[in-house]
């Protein structure tokens, strides 16, 4: 008898184990996710520079090309 409620006691200490680390896991699988939508809610703004800078560039691109000095 007691080696059986020590084998089950076993078991389910090994189960809670396996199931706190799978939730810990989960937690930090949804904070990296949470700070990947923060992250690119802010990249807003320094998508915009990076689309002006593109632009700027294209601009100078294309004046080399019609071969007008800058």
């Amino acid at each position: 008898m007691s080696s059986e409620l020590v084998l089950s006691l076993s078991g389910l200490t090994g189960l809670a184990m396996i199931a706190l680390a799978a939730l810990r896991g989960w937690d930090g699988w949804l904070a990296l996710k949470r700070m990947e939508l923060q992250r690119t809610e802010t990249g807003d703004a320094g998508s915009l520079i990076e689309l002006a800078d593109m632009r700027e560039r294209l601009r100078k691109l294309e004046a080399i090309a019609s071969g007008v000095d800058l």
